[in-house]
């Protein structure tokens, strides 16, 4: 036996899949620190069994998964899968390979598996334990444990010779028997005090019982007594309900009479109000017409009225005044219209006067000005000449230095207009550069643009992918949760199965217990309703290992008194096949969808060997018909056989719907597990990715800040630019209209200049005249003043002839106007005289019209009126009549509602009288359980009473004669009811289950009694057993202190040679619970303690006391990490040496940092961390490059 392979995947840092390939003989793994080495002895470790994570250098359990690396994510589960080559059968399994398989879940859960098979922890240590290989696991010597060992107490070091010497399961039965001996002590102390308490129940409980025995026979009589009395009153009911029968017929006749009777005057008052409703519309419309009549007279009356009046007030009336002649005021105005034509004629003349008047007028005042200028030349020449050449010479050179100043500022303001241009000029030019400038910073800004809402976008993408991420981890948590309370409610729901529960609970006090049938088969999905009916109670049952083990179970139900439960025993039935003859196409061997392991799958298959599994009842009808002995089973759940069968309808689950939903929810569970891991990593990965983004955006929003910034300052340098460019063309447009000023001054002063000029020349040539004459202004006055008055009669003129125009036409207007509106008046008056008299006359003809008619109207009104009459007088006869019926009618009616009160009343006392009948019949039914019949035919008065039989307990004479049945009477049978009911009341309270409830518990009494009796022998059996595993520990144990001993004393001298050490028993006289302790003294030196040895003799002495262990009792294989780290080259190679000899019986598994150590391996592992904190494996096997060398 040796270990053969070891595959990690997910276990600490062998996150990948990795298999190391083992092989006999020494397998050194070597790598730097840290890089995981020391993860393969874990891994085979926790493989194995182990259960302290402080064992595998871990704070909990959890920590062995792979957590995850900044490139990794962390894994959801653990597993290591560890191959043992059984050839030698070494291992207690019918298998040449053994593959154990260990897999933790983060949630916490494991699982174990013996070749693939589910299996418990307990079944991997004991499957160990017989090589040798137990719970302390003294094969694999881990990092300080060296120390460990010898630090360890006595007792401690006892349980590694123990644990090699297998005495283990040893202690591990005596451990079980000790638990089932307490078990049972306590089952003896509660049996004990059962009986006990039985025992004092028992006597009271007789006494009961006797009463009860004299009460029955007491209740008897009652029952007789209260059945004859109760047939009597029967009898008399319904005696006198047949006598109220036979009154009930005169009544019904009477009523029929009455009932005709009153089916002849209805019928009456049926024609009459027949009549009547047929009358009625006659009677309706006669009074209608006269009503109509009456209105229609009333309307003419009002006609003749109004007509008579309208013919009043259209009579004739006297004829209108009128004005003037219409013909006469038209001749007016044409002759108006005349005289304003002549007036405007004039009016044209007057204004061609006026016209030449004031054109006289402008040609007089041209005169009278030019002779003015002349005069006033001569004047101002008169004045220059007397004011002298001096001032106009002064003035003529005033006039040049104001033009020499002019000239000289407009050369100032064209040079400042020229400087202003080159600003603007300059200004405009920078504008320019600037404006350019910005469209590039524009073209930048989009693309920053474009780069941020990129980030923006990025962000909320990334954030968006984190929610969604954050809702899938709640929804997977919630999903899981879920899942887990199902798990939980399932696993409660399947473990209180009564009995079948209470064995599971009590699997390892009582022996054989393998499990419950539902959690050790497997059944095809769909077919869990048909597999659970087939099966019937055997689904509910636990599978225990023989009949022995049956026979346990039901004694432990029993004496624990926790119900009933169903066994199958293992491997109890035969696997012969079955033939089916016309199986449908959808039918199934009811076998062949059920998987169970092989210890029970022949007793499921006995137990499913005739059944068949269909989709529909017919199909089952069909498996049937052609198979006399199968029982078809439908997947609804119904079930049909030649016999019988049971079907319908069911909403309970069976055992197995709810186990495979508990597979199925663990599974669930384990797989949203995982997504919950893998949704943790991806909520990392996305929280990093937020970050990312959010640093992106924040970055890309810097920028875009500094670009409006800059974009900004250059906005604002425009700014300013363009107002120096306005500025400047404002100066200069102000400096250009200065200019344009400046030389229409300077336009001025030389025309001024000029002038001056040509006065200073005329001054000086001129003759100056002093005294001009004016007497041709006066003539040109005198003309202007006659010119001026001329146009001003002219303008009289026409205005005159104006008015008079006007006055003309306006007179002419009024007076055609008045023609119009006279001849319009007078049309007016002819229509409406006209329009009168047509309507005296209509109103005329309506008032004879009128007139005619209302004669005509008051005959036909008398007429009316008399037919209406008649028609009433009809009417009220009717009435009289058919009130007169209807008084009958009530009369008859209130006769009969009293003759049907009075059946009805008979009606309700016999229906009442029934009612106590029946109810009577009830009571009987009820308290006697007999029926009206049986009861009258047996209890009746007709019958004779026998006598009461004795009470137990009552003197009895023998030589009496019997006593005779005598006849019925009522008042006897009433004393013989209350006598027997004084009895029972004499008697008190009875327990009338006491008879019962005696019996039973007599019984169980006895049955404790036997139990006690098997428990008492039990004890002694287990008190045996103990003995006997005792004697067999020491026996075992003595032996193995014997050959370590022996074996640490030679290991120790070649280890140290010249030193000596020895292995001392603390209580040797008590070879159960003594310890070991370690007497080392190393060469040259006196000390034994080993407290005072060094780091290395410790280690050696350590390692000494191992070998021993090993050589005494050998195990398949050992594993050792770093144990000779602490040794010096000398005491290296003795333990090589050592490992050598081990060689040859086991299988050496070494992680080392020593060459030496790694020059004597067959086999070669080097494990290394990658960059992303993953360990990897590489293997070499040296004697491959031994060979090839």
């Amino acid at each position: 036996m040796y270990l053969k392979s070891l595959t990690m995947k997910g276990f600490k840092s062998f996150a990948s899949s990795t298999t190391l390939q083992l092989e006999p003989g020494i397998t050194c793994v070597v790598g730097p620190n840290g890089s995981g080495k020391s993860n393969v002895v874990d891994a085979l470790a926790w493989v194995m069994g182990e259960q302290g994570a402080k064992s595998l250098r871990g704070g909990k359990m959890e920590d062995v998964i792979f957590a995850g690396t900044h490139d990794r994510a962390p894994l959801g589960r653990a597993e290591v899968i560890l191959t043992i080559d059984n050839t030698d059968g070494a291992l207690p399994i019918d298998y040449t390979e053994v593959t154990i398989s260990r897999i933790m879940f983060r949630s916490g859960g494991s699982e174990y598996a013996i070749n693939g098979e589910p299996c418990r922890l307990l079944d991997i240590q004991e499957l160990l334990s017989d090589s040798g290989i137990g719970r302390e696991m003294h094969v694999i010597v881990g990092q300080g444990q060296l120390d460990q060992i010898l630090g360890a107490t006595p007792e401690d070091r006892r349980g590694f010779i123990e644990e090699a010497a297998g005495v283990l399961k040893h202690r591990k039965r005596k451990e079980k028997a000790l638990r089932k001996l307490e078990a049972m002590q306590g089952n003896l102390v509660r049996l004990t005090d059962l009986t006990t308490e039985l025992r004092r129940q028992l006597t009271p409980l007789g006494k009961q019982a006797e009463v009860a025995r004299r009460a029955q026979v007491i209740q008897i009589d009652v029952r007789d007594s209260r059945s004859r009395l109760m047939a009597d009153d029967l009898v008399q009911l319904r005696e006198a309900l047949a006598a109220e029968v036979a009154d009930e017929t005169a009544l019904r006749d009477k009523r029929a009479d009455v009932e005709s009777e009153l089916s002849g005057l209805q019928a009456r008052e049926a024609i009459l109000e027949a009549e009547i409703r047929a009358e009625a519309p006659l009677i309706a419309r006669r009074q209608e017409t006269w009503f109509r009549l009456s209105s229609l007279r009333e309307r003419f009356n009002g006609t003749a009225s109004l007509a008579a009046e309208r013919v009043r007030v259209l009579s004739p009336v006297e004829e209108e005044s009128f004005g003037r002649d219409p013909e006469e005021l038209e001749a007016e105005a044409i002759a108006a219209r005349a005289e304003a034509d002549a007036l405007a004629a004039e009016v044209l003349t007057a204004r061609g006067a006026l016209e030449e008047a004031t054109k006289a007028r402008v040609t007089a005042e041209g005169a009278l000005a030019e002779e003015n200028r002349r005069l006033a030349a001569i004047a101002r020449a008169a004045a220059d000449h007397r004011d002298g050449l001096t001032r106009l010479s002064g003035q003529v050179d005033a006039m040049r230095q104001r033009i020499e100043t002019r000239t000289s500022e407009i050369a100032r303001l064209q040079e400042q207009i020229a400087a202003a241009q080159e600003r603007a000029d300059a200004a405009q030019r920078e504008f320019l550069s600037r404006e350019s400038e910005i469209a590039g910073l524009n073209t930048d800004e989009e693309g920053l643009d474009a780069a941020y809402e990129s980030a923006a976008d990025q962000l909320a993408n990334a954030e968006n992918a984190l929610n969604a991420l954050k809702a899938q981890e709640q929804e997977a948590e919630r999903e899981r949760n879920t899942l887990l309370a199902r798990v939980d409610a399932l696993t409660m729901a399947l473990a209180n199965q009564g009995g079948g529960a209470v064995l599971l609970a009590a699997a390892e006090s009582v022996p054989g217990v393998l499990g419950s049938v539902t959690s050790l088969i497997k059944v095809r999905s769909g077919f869990e309703d048909a597999i659970a009916i087939a099966l019937g109670d055997a689904a509910d049952a636990v599978v225990v290992s023989d009949l022995d083990a049956a026979v346990a179970a039901f004694t432990h139900l029993k004496s624990s008194d926790a119900g009933r439960a169903g066994v199958v025993i293992a491997n109890s039935g035969a696997s012969t096949d079955w033939n089916f003859n016309n199986l449908p196409a959808s039918a199934v061997l009811a076998r062949e969808v059920v998987d169970a392991p092989e210890h029970i799958r022949n007793s499921i298959v006995a137990l499913l060997r005739n059944v068949v599994v269909v989709e529909s009842l017919a199909d089952a009808r069909q498996v049937v018909a052609h198979n006399a002995d199968a029982v078809a089973v439908t997947t609804s759940g119904d079930v049909l056989g030649a016999a019988g069968g049971a079907g319908g309808s069911s909403s309970a689950p069976s055992l197995l719907q709810m186990q495979s939903a508990l597979d199925d929810a663990r599974t669930k569970s384990e797989a949203l597990a995982d997504t919950l891991s893998r949704l943790k990593f991806e909520l990392v990965t996305a929280a990093e990715a937020v970050k990312e983004a959010t640093r992106e955006a924040d970055a890309r929003l810097s920028v875009l800040h500094e670009s409006d910034a800059e974009m900004a300052a250059v906005a604002e340098q425009l700014g300013h630019l363009a107002s120096t460019v306005r500025n400047a063309n404002a100066e200069a447009e102000r400096l250009k209209n200065a200019l344009g000023a400046a030389t229409s001054a300077l336009d001025a002063d030389n025309a001024s200049l000029t002038e001056l000029e040509q006065r200073f020349e005329a001054a000086e040539q001129a003759d100056v005249e002093t005294e001009p004459s004016t007497v041709s202004r006066d003539r040109f006055a005198g003309e202007v003043e006659m010119s001026r008055q001329a146009e001003v009669d002219a303008r009289l003129a026409v205005r005159t002839n104006e008015e008079r125009q006007s006055a003309a036409t306006t007179t002419a207007d009024n007076l055609e106007r008045a023609a119009r509106d006279e001849r319009e008046s007078r049309r007016r008056f002819a229509e409406r005289k006209e329009r009168r008299a047509r309507e005296a006359a209509v109103a005329s003809s309506v008032l004879k019209g009128a007139q005619i008619a209302l004669s005509w109207l008051e005959v036909s009104l008398q007429l009316a009126s008399h037919e209406r009459t008649q028609a009433e007088a009809a009417r009220d006869a009717r009435d009289a009549e058919i009130s007169t019926v209807r008084g009958r009618i009530r009369e008859l009616s209130q006769e009969l509602e009293r003759l049907v009160s009075d059946v009805h009343r008979d009606e309700v006392a016999r229906a009442e009288q029934r009612l106590r009948i029946e109810a009577l019949e009830n009571k009987a039914m009820e308290e006697l359980g007999l029926d009206a019949d049986t009861l009258i035919s047996e209890f009746g008065p007709h019958n004779l009473v026998p006598p009461s039989p004795p009470a137990p307990g009552d003197e009895v004479d023998p030589n009496a004669p019997a006593p005779e049945p005598y006849p019925y009477v009522r008042e006897q049978q009433e004393k013989r009811l209350k006598q027997a009911e004084r009895g029972l009341n004499l008697l008190g309270k009875v327990n009338p289950l006491a008879l019962e409830e005696f019996a039973a518990l007599e019984e169980r009494h006895q049955f404790l009694n036997a139990q006690l009796d098997d428990l008492r022998k039990s004890k002694n059996d287990l008190m045996a057993i103990i003995k006997d595993v005792d004697e067999r520990v020491q026996q075992v144990f003595a032996e193995a202190f014997a050959d370590t001993a022996r074996e640490f004393e030679g290991i120790f001298s070649r280890l140290f040679p010249g030193g000596e050490g020895r292995l001392v028993l603390t209580n040797p006289d008590d070879l159960l619970t003594t310890g070991i302790e370690v007497e080392a003294r190393p060469p040259g030196k006196k000390l034994k303690r080993l407290s005072l040895l060094s780091g290395g003799e410790r280690s050696l002495t350590a390692v000494a006391f191992l070998v021993a262990l090993f050589k005494s009792r050998p195990s398949p294989f050992y594993v050792m990490d770093e144990v000779e780290a602490a040794l010096d080259d000398v005491n290296l190679g003795r333990l090589i040496e050592v490992m050598k000899e081990l060689q040859d019986s086991s299988q050496l598994i070494v992680i080392t940092h020593q060459k030496r150590t790694m020059e004597i391996a067959d086999a070669l592992y080097g494990v290394t961390m990658r960059g992303d904190g993953v360990s990897a494996v590489i293997s070499q096997r040296l004697a491959d490059v031994r060979d090839n060398a």
